[in-house]
């Protein structure tokens, strides 16, 4: 395969996909095509609302320009002999596998992609398109289960990556796990940074493994504050899912009498653990840095994302940043081009 024509189809596949999103498609056909499938993506998952399945797939468009790709691949060595390598998706946000596909096609590999039920539509499209606009240079096999592969990456709950660490326990593997994320405050946000927050925990409504599921707050920090500024993401509630979630943990704490702080559209709750329930936030005072770096020490297996201001010192993200990865930023931060160097 010719890498070049698949970094230049691929930059062309998603100028098209960003002219799609803008109905901008020089073909009507095209952009009634894209229009069918992201309406059937949100009939198939009533989580793929248009507005973040386009989200997505504009932050794609945006990463992907040659030179951060020739920048990335710059650190790699592309394969002589193409291995086939199996591909277990998630489905929780949209096209969240894409970064594994893109690494396999790049690195001089070939995909074989079992897709999410919960996700069926979207990577099928992008990848014809990619087919299209790089002269038929990439290779990539859609299957419902995998067979005679050289490796495998997958991904699951902490209940399935035990399953599949003993399946493929005899095939070179990335097993990923749940993972969330952690926003530590230091008291000195500006209310623009604790909206740009709430852009981290409400995005995809709170699904993805890079959404904020753990505030760490100062002692005396107000929690009006953190309700003020989520305001503008107050539609949310108005998404029949999410308000069924909303609803039943707010029944069941107040069955269970206990004690939560409540804006009609998110539960807070003190609690030290990581994952907090979808339309519930968790969060942990803290009295000093070494209680934030504890904690983070002791749950870095867990953890995805750190979002805090550059003045704490730690390896962070800025606040709404979160789910505007760089191709860098590897999924349990298990580096899949090194690996697929390997295989």
């Amino acid at each position: 395969m010719d890498t070049e024509k698949q970094i230049s189809g691929l930059i062309k596949a998603f100028q098209e996909i960003q002219n799609l999103l803008h109905k901008a498609a020089a073909e009507p056909a095209l952009q009634e095509e894209f229009q069918t499938v992201l309406t059937r993506a949100k009939q198939e998952n009533p989580w793929f609302t248009q507005e973040n399945v386009k989200f997505a797939l504009e932050q794609w468009a945006q990463l992907l320009t040659r030179e951060n790709i020739k920048a990335w691949l710059s650190n790699y060595r592309i394969a002589k002999i193409p291995k086939k390598v199996g591909l277990i998706l998630a489905g929780n946000i949209p096209i969240v596998g894409f970064h594994d596909v893109l690494s396999v096609i790049l690195s001089g590999n070939i995909p074989m992609i079992k897709m999410s039920s919960k996700d069926r539509l979207l990577l099928p499209f992008i990848l014809k398109q990619w087919s299209l606009y790089s002269e038929g240079n990439i290779k990539y096999e859609l299957v419902e289960r995998l067979h005679d592969y050289d490796a495998v990456i997958a991904t699951g709950s902490n209940n399935t990556a035990r399953y599949l660490e003993y399946y493929f326990k005899d095939t070179q593997r990335i097993i990923r796990k749940n993972r969330t994320s952690v926003a530590v405050l230091s008291g000195n946000e500006t209310d623009e940074e604790l909206k740009l927050l709430g852009e981290d925990v409400f995005r995809y409504f709170g699904m993805g493994c890079r959404n904020v599921t753990q505030l760490l707050i100062p002692e005396d920090f107000p929690l009006d504050r953190i309700f003020e500024n989520f305001t503008a993401f107050g539609d949310i509630i108005n998404h029949n899912s999410y308000a069924n979630n909303y609803d039943y943990h707010k029944a069941i704490y107040l069955l269970n009498q206990e004690k939560f702080w409540d804006n009609n559209v998110v539960m807070m709750k003190e609690e030290t653990q990581l994952f907090s329930p979808l339309s519930v936030l968790y969060f942990s005072r803290y009295n000093n840095q070494q209680e934030v770096h504890d904690f983070l020490e002791q749950n870095t297996e867990n953890i995805q994302c750190v979002v805090a201001k550059p003045e704490l010192e730690m390896e962070s993200v800025y606040f709404g940043e979160t789910q505007k990865p760089s191709l860098t930023d590897y999924a349990d931060k298990t580096d899949t081009m090194r690996f697929l160097e390997l295989i």
